[in-house]
């Protein structure tokens, strides 16, 4: 039986990346579980503004959060090649619901390597689980792409850390419980030397959180958070002080892979939808598809999309294998949330009136995507790392 995405809309293609017998079942579960149960109500969580607790705990519940983390954790000890086929499942049926994934995938590596072991075996089960979310709190009003320029202060207080300053832009700042701080603890002249991470209890004293009113991305949310003489306990600091910065740049590497699988998904389905569309869809007597100026602009975003996709994965297959992938990683970062929205808007456009409509997901799909082109790394970033990388070679 076909499945679908939307009612008449037909579902995205099968994954494909020579994936082992338990990739591909995760793949099914998980492309199950994201139409029958996330695409139906992905315009709902919009406008409710939310992904209810209760879907959470059903990922969990399917082993669809942090797969990559070892059974002691919580998670099945995967590689992150199957995490990629995971989120970008889950994306398929609804683009914000792939936050869950990405941010326990990039929070939850931070606080296994670098947590107390008592405090990363209370934390991970409940993230993987889907009882808490973690934020990830790095981006400060003065500091966006200049991530080591960070001005909220944490001072040593015999055996807490007091934190005072503001964080800004975080993906999920009204609904996460927890989240990885990143803070001065050394001088401004330090830079990235002088960072360290924290991870804090948001319902602590002195915390206060606003939400901002954004173009997509509306299930998500983006807000602020404000510490007040917030104190943390030492032991919950995350590595060695003065560390921090280097743990989450390690991090992105893996993150922004996800990423571009997360907006390369909604492009895929949203290719698949036009396909049908435009072959049962007649003009002057004859299939849309009939026309090369229609089937040629989504020949070449099939080319494009599945170009990226493999660049994503491969990304993903160096992590595991240890190679060095922050090239690739800046690859996927840049490339797949333009990509994605460029593929969107063709959808819409060859979908003519009903496509502009809010009746169908185009709409929303491009507001979604949209964001990513700024968050976690601009464009422009991406592409000094890709230089620098570049040059590296050269010199050596």
């Amino acid at each position: 039986m076909k499945e679908t995405v939307f009612p008449g809309m037909a579902s995205a293609p099968a994954t494909s990346f020579g994936l082992t017998a338990d990739q591909a079942s995760f793949a099914e579960t998980t492309r199950r579980f994201a139409q029958e149960v996330l695409a139906p109500g992905y315009k709902a969580r919009e406008a409710a503004a939310t992904i209810p607790l209760e879907l959470r705990r059903q990922m969990g519940e399917l082993g669809l959060i942090g797969v990559e983390f070892p059974p002691a954790f919580g998670g099945i000890g995967a590689d992150h090649v199957t995490a990629g086929v995971v989120l970008e499942a889950i994306s398929e049926g609804d683009f914000n619901v792939g936050y869950i994934q990405l941010l326990g995938s990039l929070c939850g590596a931070i606080v296994a390597r670098h947590a107390a072991g008592d405090i990363a075996a209370q934390v991970l089960p409940r993230v993987i689980s889907g009882e808490s979310l973690i934020a990830l709190a790095l981006t400060e009003p003065h500091g966006g792409s200049d991530a080591a320029a960070l001005a909220l202060k944490a001072v040593r207080d015999g055996d807490t850390y007091v934190l005072d300053g503001e964080k800004t832009s975080i993906s999920m700042a009204d609904q996460a419980d927890l989240a990885v701080v990143f803070a001065r603890t050394g001088t401004a002249a330090e830079r990235a030397h002088g960072i360290s991470a924290f991870l804090v209890d948001l319902a602590s004293p002195g915390i206060s959180r606003t939400r901002f009113s954004d173009l997509g991305q509306h299930a998500v949310g983006r807000g602020s958070i404000f510490f007040d003489q917030v104190r943390v306990p030492a032991q919950n600091r995350l590595g060695a002080e003065g560390s921090g910065f280097v743990q989450v740049m390690q991090g992105f590497d893996f993150s922004r892979a996800l990423i571009g699988l997360q907006c390369l998904a909604v492009a895929r389905v949203s290719l698949a939808e036009t396909w049908a569309y435009v072959k049962g869809r007649k003009s002057f007597g004859r299939p849309l598809a009939d026309n090369q100026g229609v089937t040629f602009p989504l020949a070449e975003a099939e080319t494009m999309v599945e170009a990226a996709r493999l660049l994503c994965f491969h990304t993903l297959a160096a992590k595991d294998a240890g190679a060095p992938h922050t090239r690739e990683a800046a690859m996927c970062k840049w490339w797949a949330p333009k990509l994605a929205f460029e593929v969107v808007q063709t959808c819409l456009l060859l979908h003519g009136h009903a496509g502009w409509s809010t009746e169908l997901p185009f709409e929303q799909r491009l507001r979604d995507v949209l964001g990513l082109q700024i968050g976690d790394g601009t464009a422009q970033i991406m592409k000094l790392i890709i230089a620098r990388e570049a040059l590296k070679a050269v010199s050596a």
